[in-house]
């Protein structure tokens, strides 16, 4: 079995795969002040839940936009396989079958995410990674990442408006179905969430348009979902995204070890 981390700003996702489909998923907080022992906690409670003992894990790759967690991690993994973690980085992307512009830069879900979704097109397109960032990363013909566009994630600017705006109340992400809001939970949805439709849509010319060819889009993240308008623009939806560029990865790191 493969155990796929994915250590992200706000969660670290966790993906055991059985060589046939992912049987086990989890999230843990990002906690920046958590120590190994309550990594390794959570971790064993997990396992167990989900009825999988830690000798059946052969493979570990962590990926990591947290520096500080990072080390963490990798000892708490350290301490409960039998195997030492492989770390996902700049120093490895030369054994993949993808180009990295600027490889110590570039987020590793990033480049987790590009991997995935080239080899499953087998053609150029576009990552839009719905996370704490929104972010675009696109790919060409030849598997080398172009560029990346960032913008505050949906959580991320809702949360920004109720900081710094006193009269403003915290909203539900929820779709509207107009763009005139009949109250100030409608408007904030409208401003912000049909905003983002716009956004997205306007991104994605662009990129098309400075790629000079047409793209394929995959989309992932925890709110993918939850533009719907965007639906049709999209190929593929696919939430496990970054932990099935994690599992391609490992296959390729594995096989030069």
């Amino acid at each position: 079995m493969l155990l796929c981390i994915d250590i992200g700003n706000t969660d670290c996702v966790f993906g055991i795969h059985n060589g046939e489909l992912w049987n086990a998923t989890w999230r843990i907080p990002s906690d920046v002040t958590a120590q190994v022992d309550d990594f390794q906690e959570k971790i064993r409670i997990q396992l167990t839940e989900h009825g999988i003992e830690s000798i059946q894990i052969e493979t570990v790759i962590i990926s990591s936009v947290v520096p500080t967690l990072t080390p963490i991690l990798q000892k708490a993994s350290d301490e409960i396989f039998s195997t030492p973690p492989l770390l996902f980085n700049a120093a490895n992307y030369s054994s993949l079958p993808l180009e990295v512009l600027n490889p110590t830069e570039i987020g590793t879900d990033l480049v987790a995410n590009s991997l995935a979704a080239y080899l499953h097109f087998g053609r150029a397109c576009v990552v839009v990674d719905f996370g704490t960032a929104l972010t675009f990363t696109a790919i060409d013909t030849y598997g080398s990442i172009r560029g990346v566009a960032i913008a505050p994630g949906l959580k991320t600017a809702m949360f920004s408006l109720f900081a710094n705006a006193a009269q403003l109340p915290e909203v539900p992400l929820e779709l509207p179905e107009s763009v005139l809001g009949v109250n100030t939970t409608h408007a904030l949805q409208a401003g912000v969430l049909i905003g983002y439709v716009g956004l997205v849509e306007g991104i994605l010319d662009r990129i098309e348009g400075d790629m000079g060819v047409p793209l394929k889009v995959a989309a992932t993240g925890g709110l993918s979902d939850l533009l719907t308008p965007l639906h049709d623009r999209f190929d593929m939806r696919d939430k496990m995204l970054t932990l099935e560029g994690l599992r391609k990865a490992a296959g390729f790191l594995v096989d030069k070890l």
